[in-house]
Parts: C-alpha cells; structure tokens; sequence
C-alpha cells in the first residue's frame, strides 16, 4: 500500500512543533505497518522575505522545498494566501500550488494508491480536487476547528458539504466531532472515530522528580497551561484564576499573538510573582515541564483532542480541562484528572482546588494514559485505507 499524506499542518525544520500530532500518526502508522510506503505533501503559504522583520511569515520563506523527517519524504509546495480572501480562495489556490509536484511525484513512479488529507478545510477540499484530476481516493480526518468552527461560514460549509460527498470514507479524532459531520449530511457508515494516542517512549514521568524541579527552577504547587497563545486556548483564564489560588505557581509555556496582552493581564492583576512565561520549547523540553509541574490546565473554547492532556497524564501529571467536544473523553477517570463546570476563570480555580483535594498519584495517572496507545488507531487506518482502495477499483 502506498498513501500520500496531505496536511498543511505538518512539521518542517523551521517549524519543529508545527502540527505534530499529524506526523506522530503517521509514524506510529509506519512503525505498525513498516511494509506501508508514505510520502507527505505538506503546503506552505507562499511569502517573499525571510527576514526576522515580517515574524511568523518569515518562517514560511525559511522552509525547504523538501526534506526527510523520520525516513519519511516531505515536500513543501508553495500556495498562495490572500490576506481577507483567504477562507474562501484558500483551497483552491492550496489545490493550484500542489497539483503540478503531484504529477511528478507521479511521473517519478511513486504511484500512491490513496490520498490521506488532515483536516477538512482547506486541506480536505484540496484533496478532493487533486483526487478528481488524478483518480485517485481519498480520505480526511477531522481534528477540531476544521468541524466546529470553520462550519459556521456559509462558503466553507457547502465546500465541507462537497467534501463528504466525494470522500471514500472519514474520520475523527473524537467521538464528539461526528455529530458535527451529521449535521452537514454525513451518514453514520462514512464516519469512524481514532482518537490519537500518545508517544509513550517520549513523555514519561520523571526519574529524579525533586532534581527535575530544582533544574527548572520550579518550586512548591505549580500548574501549567501550554498551546498556542490564542483566545481559544484560554490562556487568560487561567491567568484570572490564579488570583483565587495564591499558593500556586503558572507556568504558561508557548509563543502566539496574545502573548502581549497575557503579559499586560498579569502585570494588571498584580501576579508577576505567580505566573511565569516560558516560551515556545520542543517536545522532549515540554514532557520535563509537565513532569515539573503538578497538574495541567486546559481551559479551551474549543478541542477536538486535546494532545496536550495525554501527554501531560503519560509524564504523570493529572489535567484540570474544560468540558469541551472530545475533552470528555479523554479526561474520564479520577486518575486522568478534573473537568471544570464550565470554562470561566471561577471554574478553573474550583477544578484545581478539587484536584488538589483529590490528588491521584502519578503512576495512576501515568497508567491511566498507557491506555491510549496507537495500535488500535493503527489499525483502523489501514482497515480504512483497504477498504477505499478496494472500492476505488471496482
């Protein structure tokens, strides 16, 4: 079987962190299935400088056309964004920017047999108009925002719409995000959930906790809020909450355009002592923050899954998390941790105080977490995958 990966949200060496999650699939895909072949075709927005000057665009300039992560072959054509335009216009321009380096992927003999897209817009409509010109099936996972969010504008909508139609088949990470397939027409047979699972070899709890503390300079009862420093992500509330728990330390690990106003927030609530801004780290750092740190809160608007949860639970530290789409699902036993009422700073504060009340020891939540490994995500995809290319050559 041969597949070609197609997400605009995967990691290049200028962007390590950058949608992860879709690698880590596909990894752990490889390392279940290693007679599986794998190419990935992840699109860049096209940008001219790469001066420090234009910030996040500038990263964009700086990615290789192509390159090899983890013996997998990663090609990066440009597409074209344009600024306000951009939702509606964007698949199409992403499908224009990528056909031409499918076709010699062709050409050169990598004749896949399936496309296997990430997310549904724009990326699942680019799909579906590279799987009409080459033949060729396709599938799309749904991860989050590309289903209960974009959804809610009319053009992106119909186009998901499209996409259904013409998908041999799709996923979700969640099982809360079918129901937002169903209400664009999805039929329950189109639909499989695979949760993601976690890299258990990767995030571990510490083996010197007290030593890991000292190095990090962590001390006494310390939360972490990490992700993208975004509204969605619900940093600012727990920052709120942290004036309802003076015993606790913030560490907020990540890099975002909300960055400055976090930092105003705290300075205007008097919390400079509380709360303290890592920044941006690789993965193997995070898994040391989070084995530093005595629970993890998340207190998102929207998730599909959450990796930051299991990661967080398989480094041995429980979670304080939001009730939000697929959250529930993850966060479903004492020993994974507290969901909040609702997402309010008061809800934050009153789910680590009962945490704290209840605390599961780290190996319970570590074993908690050794539940969610691949295999069985592993091998629904290839069940999937059997089955559309089958259906494709009748």
């Amino acid at each position: 079987m041969r597949i070609l990966t197609f997400s605009s949200l995967y990691p290049n060496a200028v962007q390590p962190s950058h949608g992860v999650f879709v690698e880590h699939r596909l990894r752990q895909l490889r390392r279940f299935a290693p007679d599986l072949e794998a190419r990935v075709m992840a699109p860049v927005p096209w940008f001219p400088f790469s001066s420090a000057a234009f910030g996040s665009y500038a990263a964009h300039a700086k990615v290789a056309d192509a390159e090899e992560r983890h013996g997998i072959h990663v090609d990066h054509p440009r597409y074209l964004v344009i600024p306000k335009l951009g939702m509606s216009l964007t698949p199409w321009l992403m499908y224009q920017g990528v056909r031409r380096h499918v076709r010699k992927l062709l050409d050169d003999g990598y004749d896949f047999d399936l496309i296997d897209a990430h997310y549904f817009y724009p990326d699942g409509v680019a799909a579906m108009y590279l799987a009409r010109e080459f033949g060729k099936p396709f599938t799309v996972t749904g991860r989050g925002t590309d289903l209960n969010l974009i959804p809610q504008y009319a053009k992106p909508r119909k186009m998901i719409q499209q996409v259904i139609a013409e998908a041999s088949h799709m996923m979700t990470v969640a099982g809360a995000l079918k129901d937002y397939l169903f209400d664009m027409g999805a039929r329950d047979e189109q639909v499989t959930t695979l949760r993601n699972g976690v890299d258990l070899q990767l995030f571990t709890p510490p083996g010197d906790r007290d030593a890991l503390r000292s190095d990090l300079g962590v001390d006494g009862k310390t939360l972490i809020s990490a992700g993208h420093l975004i509204e969605r992500k619900g940093h600012h509330l727990v920052i709120e909450a942290m004036a309802e728990l003076p015993d606790w330390q913030l560490l907020l690990v990540g890099d975002g355009p909300e960055e400055k106003a976090l930092r105003e927030q705290v300075e205007r609530l008097g919390l400079k002592a509380q709360v303290r801004f890592v920044g941006r780290v690789d993965q193997p750092m995070l898994c040391r923050y989070y084995g530093a740190s005595d629970a993890l809160v998340l207190a998102s608007s929207r998730e599909g899954w959450a990796n930051v949860l299991l990661e967080s639970m398989a480094s041995g530290t429980p979670v304080v998390a939001s009730p939000v789409d697929g959250t529930p699902e993850v966060v479903a036993e004492p020993a994974a941790g507290v969901l909040m009422a609702d997402r309010s700073a008061t809800s934050v504060a009153q789910g680590v105080k009962a945490l704290q009340h209840a605390m599961p020891s780290r190996a319970d939540t570590r074993a908690y977490a050794e539940k969610f490994d691949w295999d069985a995500t592993s091998q629904g995809q290839l069940d999937i995958f059997a089955r559309a290319i089958a259906a494709h050559k009748v």
